[in-house]
């Protein structure tokens, strides 16, 4: 199974680099696994990206209408948050030292391990190298800079 990370599911709702990318490998990959966690981050990224003139308003009821069908379609799997996994991402944090991760990567991490993810997907430099440091196979969605 594969987890995705806001990050890179966020590349598949609105055009940002390595969004073509991300769109075949989801077309490939899915049903992809999110937690309720990535709904509530997709949510305030695409707000913040409105608010920053980014995006419009439209764009973003459009990408979180999308997010939607994506779930009901079955594209999405949503898995529950629980306490568990939030003490589990307490322990990952120094497992993974002296990588920088931080709160929302580190509950995504210990999320994919809860479900058994052996496959993690990121936009997020810090994370991939948490999740590769963790034994996940990496998949990533950022150019790496020369």
């Amino acid at each position: 199974m594969v987890y995705v990370d806001t990050s890179a599911l966020l590349k598949r709702y609105i055009t940002e680099v390595d969004s073509n990318e991300f769109d075949a490998f989801f077309m490939a990959r899915t049903p992809l696994a999110i937690s309720r966690l990535t709904l509530v981050e997709m949510r305030c990224a695409l707000a913040r990206r409105r608010r920053n003139g980014e995006i419009t308003a439209t764009l973003e009821t459009q990408a979180m209408d999308e997010v939607r069908i994506d779930i009901q379609d079955g594209a999405l799997d949503v898995h529950p948050i629980n306490d568990d996994q939030v003490v589990h991402a307490l322990r990952l944090i120094d497992h993974v030292s002296p990588l920088p991760l931080r709160t929302l990567d580190a509950l995504h991490l210990s999320s994919a391990q809860r479900f058994l993810a052996n496959e993690f997907a990121t936009a997020d430099r810090n994370q991939a190298a948490a999740a590769n440091a963790l034994g996940f196979n990496v998949f990533t969605f950022f150019h790496i800079k020369s």
